[in-house]
């Protein structure tokens, strides 16, 4: 295993990271301890889990916890082997202050994130969604106060854009507080609207840790043209996870299981091999059911995409449209 540094922070992390949001329901609580310890033991350093995480039972204003106290118990004797990281800003029951990025809110979260994953730091603290109440001053004052108090070693965010971190960098910069070294975007090759984003992150020393790479399941090969979903598919136990399929849908998804065929790799691992090589691309947040996932996930690490291949890949799912610069071309 080669590990990546994580953006400015110095953090040494697998190119895969464990993603925690299906554990409780459907990966019972036993399960999800023997994942970590087996993705551990594969050489997985880097796990990422959210406090509003409680798999398929979530719904928008429970209360969460669930996959973070799971996660607790499997690394209470395991914790100084991995990179661990959680979010902040879902949110956690009806009231006012159950959401969002207020400084009232951090601090309570962070402490029951604590408690939950029985650790007294976190490796990484993310922002999970932007919040529009909340001033980016009064989020980064927060997180900056939280390092200070070594409850957290860095932060990063998550579905935010190119312009909201270069805007969280200048506060950053003139307040002189700390600065975001991670952004968590959906992106894969059905979700490409972030990829304009991606070279200011290059450029700014901000890791890409992705999630979705394989697009609920659609990318693996596994839905094919008129069948029922496979048992023990996304698609079969939550359909609404899912993105819904049409025919010129397939024909893509069948154009790139030709191609995977041609490069001699499995397409899971064409698709993963491919989403590391966009700029900026750090560690894959891979959620998973069983460790033979993770060990596919590995084996992509090897898989070298033809030259070639890129721009046919950019055929059948084209980059986000950009305006042409009139000097520049």
């Amino acid at each position: 295993m080669e590990y990546r540094t994580l953006g400015s922070s110095g953090l040494q992390v697998s190119p895969i990271c464990l993603g925690t949001m299906t554990f409780g329901t459907p990966v019972a609580e036993p399960e999800a301890i023997r994942l970590v310890h087996e993705s551990i033991d594969l050489g997985i350093n880097f796990i990422d889990t959210a406090n509003s995480y409680e798999g398929y039972d979530r719904v928008v204003g429970s209360s969460g916890g669930v996959a973070e106290k799971i996660l607790g118990n499997a690394l209470h004797d395991r914790r100084d082997r991995v990179v661990l990281a959680t979010k902040v800003c879902s949110p956690l029951g009806p009231g006012p202050q159950d959401r969002g990025l207020s400084a009232a809110h951090i601090t309570r979260e962070l402490d029951r994130s604590l408690e939950n994953l029985r650790t007294d730091y976190l490796d990484l603290y993310i922002i999970h969604w932007p919040d529009r109440l909340t001033p980016l001053e009064t989020m980064l004052e927060a997180m900056d106060r939280a390092v200070r108090q070594g409850k957290v070693r860095c932060f990063g965010s998550s579905n935010h854009t190119a312009a909201q971190l270069c805007e969280m960098l200048w506060i950053a910069d003139v307040r002189r507080l700390m600065k975001v070294v991670a952004s968590q975007i959906p992106y894969s090759m059905l979700t490409r609207h972030f990829h304009n984003d991606l070279e200011f992150c290059a450029a700014h020393d901000i890791s890409v840790t992705p999630y979705q790479s394989l697009q609920g399941g659609l990318l693996t090969g596994k839905y094919k043209r008129g069948a029922a979903p496979p048992a023990g598919s996304r698609a079969a136990e939550k359909p609404e996870w899912v993105a819904t399929t049409d025919d010129a849908l397939h024909d893509r998804l069948e154009a790139l299981g030709e191609l995977a065929k041609e490069a001699g790799v499995p397409v899971v691992q064409y698709v993963l091999a491919w989403t590391l090589d966009q700029p900026a691309m750090t560690s894959l947040v891979y959620g998973t059911k069983r460790i033979e996932q993770v060990r596919d996930a590995i084996a992509a690490l090897e898989v070298k995409i033809p030259e070639a291949h890129h721009e046919r890949i950019d055929e059948l799912f084209p980059r986000p449209w950009r305006q042409a610069d009139p000097i520049r071309g």
